[in-house]
């Protein structure tokens, strides 16, 4: 096992990934002299022929779709984050470089004195708790001594971040900084809000949820719908889409037997009790939500042994794939798109850029 899965080293993975999904390729080098390789393609243009029937770059286009709007999304929201990181960077330096003039000193030594030198050993008893951490996650972990450099590095590096981010922040506000770069915008997408709602029908801003009852990342992100419910009220309408991924053998029939209550009144009532009990999603489980709920069983029974509601599902999918979902959840606010178990802040600052321009 990986000993940076101990000490939660790795950054958190906040959406459970389409079997689709890939690792981004390496990086390589590119000459900025370059002409652009790829420009835009007359639709009506031929990019093969087969005999003398053509393939025309709208047919490839329509092709590649949801590939396409993956790729113009994850590329859009990448450079916005390239310049987010070195726009930090910048001013960071400068303001590294304005207050070692001001203090009559070298960069060098100002970093040191005020950030280098603060620093402190990890104790012993720091060391045993993110040990304790580790082990209390139920995995097998190896001796303590065995990995106590790895965790004193750790420790070492998180009070270093601490301690550089304290040191701007007290610089910023010295000298007086404003970020102006403005925040990522998700491109839109058009995406039908077919499915179960909560919400006012003409509310100012409707999320589309593309979702998976066993995807552990959906039951994550369900707290955070509630919250963002709660606070915008009647100005936010909630559109459930179903999106069961292969790889979650249960997610299918959760999905089927939540729209089988739909069709007597309880779909929220079970989308609660679903999200709620992951770990039991068993056709028998399913059944017996049912009767707890006060469901006429014999017709969900019915309605869950036949099926009826596989094809509403499939196009619940095949339409988040085409907006370009990969993973779970995904959600679209007035069509842009937020992927993932997100935090509040991140809907919230999306929710009310769209409010202020009504």
């Amino acid at each position: 096992m990986s000993s940076r899965a101990l000490f939660v080293l790795l950054a958190v993975v906040v959406a459970c990934r389409s079997s689709g999904a890939t690792d981004a390729a390496p990086t390589a080098k590119v000459d900025s002299k370059a002409a652009p390789s790829n420009p835009k393609l007359d639709p009506n243009a031929p990019v093969a022929k087969i005999g003398s029937q053509a393939i025309t770059s709208a047919q490839l286009d329509e092709h590649v779709k949801t590939e396409l709007h993956r790729a113009e999304n994850e590329f859009l929201e990448k450079a916005h984050q390239i310049r987010s990181q070195g726009l930090e960077q910048l001013v960071n330096m400068q303001l590294a470089e304005a207050k070692a003039k001001q203090s009559k000193t070298t960069v060098d030594d100002l970093l040191k004195k005020e950030i280098k030198d603060k620093l402190k050993d990890p104790t012993p008893e720091q060391i045993q708790a993110v040990y304790d951490r580790a082990k209390n996650s139920g995995q097998p972990v190896p001796p303590l001594d065995q990995v106590r450099d790895r965790i004193v590095s750790y420790l070492k590096d998180e009070q270093g971040r601490a301690a550089t981010n304290a040191f701007y922040g007290q610089l910023r506000t010295e000298f007086k900084v404003e970020m102006l770069l403005p925040a990522f915008t998700p491109p839109r997408v058009e995406v039908a809000a077919l499915g179960p709602a909560r919400g006012p029908e003409k509310a100012p801003v409707t999320i589309i949820e593309f979702s998976d009852f066993q995807c552990p990342f959906c039951g994550r992100a369900e707290p955070t719908v509630k919250q963002v419910m709660d606070l915008y009220k009647d100005k936010v309408r909630l559109v459930f889409r179903d999106f069961p991924l292969p790889g979650h053998p249960f997610a299918q029939k959760a999905s089927e037997a939540a729209l089988c209550a739909n069709d007597q009144g309880k779909y929220w009532e079970m989308h609660d009790k679903l999200f709620s009990n992951q770990q039991a999603l068993e056709v028998s489980s399913l059944k017996g939500y049912a009767k707890e709920l006060g469901l006429n069983t014999g017709k969900f029974d019915k309605c869950l042994e036949s099926g009826s509601k596989a094809k509403e599902i499939e196009a619940s999918t095949k339409a988040g794939m085409e907006a370009g979902v990969s993973g779970t959840p995904a959600f679209f606010v007035n069509g842009m798109l937020l992927s993932g178990a997100l935090p509040l802040e991140n809907f919230k600052s999306v929710i009310d850029a769209e409010l202020a321009k009504k």
